[in-house]
């Protein structure tokens, strides 16, 4: 594995958990796949730095078998910012994070939730609970690791968590190459944003950033018309599919050799 391949936009250690952010800021068909290999290289790095522990094999002279000592691995959370993408999601952000099998069925057993006995189903909840509340062994270490997506648009449009609020709807607004000053006015009093608003403001570019930018946003362009052209040669072999399962005649004709 070429761990140095990975590159995260941002990674520390906060309270005993490591945290990432990435951002994803236009089309790619594998985000799923991509984040959760992230994801858990975050975890797999915190191998180098593992203390040893070691145990005696029983024999004279004395003699040991050196361990990592995996208990010392620390939580991760992957908060990957979603710039454009909602994943079909109207909530500003969607958490997930590994649970006992036991929790899913419990939400979709249908014929479980359509049965009018309230006991049945408050003995299957206990029954998940007592799963999803089992720490023996530290099993409650899965359910603090979290992958979390951060949808921009919807945070922006819905107008909740003011604390943060305004970091997206600047964000929002940076996306739009013909904004004026004065939509940022807002954010004067905020040192930070006003701060990073001197770092990404054009005034502060010179003639090679614009032509960075330039260059930056065609190859962007090319590579979302790319992924488009895959997504769309998906759906018409999918609409294709569709079509000769409700037409079987042409399956027929069409495998005939004439």
């Amino acid at each position: 594995m070429i761990a140095s391949a990975v590159e995260f936009d941002f990674r520390c250690k906060i309270d005993n958990r490591y945290v990432i952010i990435d951002m994803q800021q236009w089309y790619k068909p594998d985000i799923v796949h991509r984040f959760y290999f992230y994801h858990f290289i975050n975890t797999a790095l915190q191998l180098e730095g593992l203390p040893l522990k070691s145990f005696s094999l029983g024999k004279k002279p004395l003699k040991e078998k050196k361990i990592k000592d995996y208990a010392e691995i620390l939580p991760v959370i992957t908060m990957i910012w979603m710039a454009d993408e909602t994943l079909c999601f109207t909530d500003d952000y969607a958490s997930y994070i590994m649970t006992p099998e036991i929790v899913n069925h419990f939400l979709q057993d249908h014929l479980l939730w359509e049965q009018p006995e309230l006991t049945q189903l408050l003995n299957e909840r206990e029954k998940a609970l007592e799963q999803l509340n089992n720490k023996t062994r530290s099993l409650n270490f899965l359910q603090e690791n979290k992958l979390i997506y951060a949808f921009q648009k919807n945070i922006v449009k819905n107008g909740r968590f003011i604390k943060y609020h305004k970091w997206f709807e600047l964000a929002e607004k940076t996306k739009n190459r013909l904004n004026k000053k004065a939509e940022f006015l807002k954010y004067k009093d905020d040192q930070i944003l006003t701060k990073l608003m001197e770092r990404i403001s054009k005034e502060a570019l010179g003639p090679e950033d614009f032509t960075y930018i330039d260059d930056y946003e065609q190859y962007l362009e090319r590579a979302r018309r790319y992924d488009q052209g895959k997504f769309n040669e998906g759906c018409e072999r999918r609409i294709g599919e569709r079509s000769a399962e409700n037409c079987p005649e042409i399956t027929s004709k069409t495998n005939s050799t004439g």
